[in-house]
């Protein structure tokens, strides 16, 4: 989703008539190790209710008002913290357990509480014995966005949901091989995009809806600030929050090549490989250095084996054996 499809949902909204709703709380999935957790989420004066059809549902996400200043506890493996919205609604906490007593490693719920409302997200907390966790953007590297044509772009912005926005062939079974088989422990997913954070829910139905692996969603809050370089903040974040070394997934549609090179150069021993699916019949070889460039989910999938970060029987049981 960009600022461009954001323009004209407001244009529709302002020839639409307002819709009332009750305020809640939106909360992110997210993932943690076991010494900490760190949730974000938003408080939203007027929670969109469903619309009749998808480009009523995504303007009302669009346009959706926070509530500001409100105090909220957020709840997670019986801990209890109080947090104050800022002014757009949105708060961050952060759980923190002592060495003796480490969070599960595994998959679990966050809540978050107020008189008005409350939310509920997933969450996976990630083994240090997991051999890596995966970065990945969302337009044209799992979703089919069409990001090289404006008005199609538009169109999935708007007139796509979570239920029928098309997948990237192959991309879900890739992950998921990538998620499994790892006797020592099994790693994460971390969506990174520039969706915007009202996209949630919708992101949340489609990665579901398609069999993709559970995921933390990191999706941009959209603003002057964010029209570029909205990214590398976010994975820094991950990184410092995740020990764990990294596997890098994106397209070739925009900046992926790009912003994965920067952070490569800034953490050259945490990079174990980037995965770019290429867009375009041709481009410089310049803009992938190191970089494993595909067409086809299969053949990132075999380079990955050949690697050792999945392994060949789920290779051949979800792509078949090679030709």
């Amino acid at each position: 989703m960009r600022t461009p499809a954001l323009l004209l949902a407001l244009l529709l909204l302002a020839a639409s008539p307002a819709v009332q709703a009750d305020p809640g709380i939106l909360l992110f999935p997210a993932i943690g190790q076991p010494g900490s957790l760190t949730v974000a989420g938003r408080v939203l004066k007027d929670l969109p209710t469903p619309g009749s059809n998808p480009l009523s549902r995504n303007v009302r996400r669009l346009v959706v008002n926070p509530l500001p200043n409100a105090e909220v506890e957020v709840a997670f493996q019986e801990q209890h913290l109080k947090v104050k919205a800022g002014r757009d609604g949105a708060f961050e906490v952060t759980f923190t357990s002592p060495p003796e007593h480490p969070f599960p490693v595994g998959k679990h719920m966050v809540e978050a509480r107020a008189p008005w409302g409350r939310g509920v997200a997933g969450v996976q907390i990630l083994s240090p014995d997991a051999p890596f966790f995966v970065i990945t953007d969302f337009d044209d590297t799992i979703a089919v966005s069409n990001v090289l044509h404006p008005k199609k772009l538009v169109e999935s912005a708007l007139m796509e949901d979570g239920e029928t926005q098309p997948a990237v062939p192959g991309m879900a079974g890739f992950y998921t091989c990538l998620m499994e088989g790892k006797p020592e422990a099994a790693p994460a997913l971390a969506v990174v995009s520039g969706s915007p954070w009202q996209y949630v829910p919708r992101t949340g139905v489609f990665l579901s809806d398609h069999d993709f692996p559970f995921a933390g969603l990191y999706l941009r809050t959209l603003g002057p600030k964010t029209l570029s370089n909205y990214k590398q903040p976010i994975i820094r974040q991950l990184l410092s929050r995740v020990p764990n070394k990294v596997i890098l997934i994106g397209d070739s549609g925009e900046k992926d090549p790009e912003v994965y090179a920067q952070i490569r150069r800034e953490f050259p021993d945490r990079v174990l490989a980037v995965y770019i699916r290429k867009m375009r019949p041709t481009e410089p070889a310049t803009r992938f250095p190191k970089m494993m460039v595909f067409t086809d989910a299969r053949q990132a999938a075999a380079d990955a084996m050949s690697h050792g970060y999945l392994s060949k029987a789920c290779l051949e049981a979800t792509f078949g054996e090679a030709k």
